[in-house]
């Protein structure tokens, strides 16, 4: 079975934080409650975005971003 990417539709917030640390304060910057919440099993990143109105594309380009630079 091949790993999820970090933009796939069906990657978990808790898989997508643990394999991407840097991405974690994208989720703070915008003030999501997402990291350590025991949802993030189970909510992917369009179900975040849906819950706190971010547009989706614009928070995948951030963490995309956070993950190649680590920041």
């Amino acid at each position: 079975m091949a790993r999820l990417g970090i933009d796939d539709p069906d990657l978990p917030l808790a898989d997508l934080m643990s394999r991407w640390p840097a991405a974690i304060p994208v989720f703070l910057r915008h003030r999501m409650l997402c990291v350590g919440c025991l949802i993030a099993p189970f909510h992917t990143v369009t179900d975040a975005c849906r819950a706190y109105g971010l547009d989706e594309s614009a928070f995948l380009a951030e963490l995309h971003r956070a993950a190649e630079t680590g920041v």
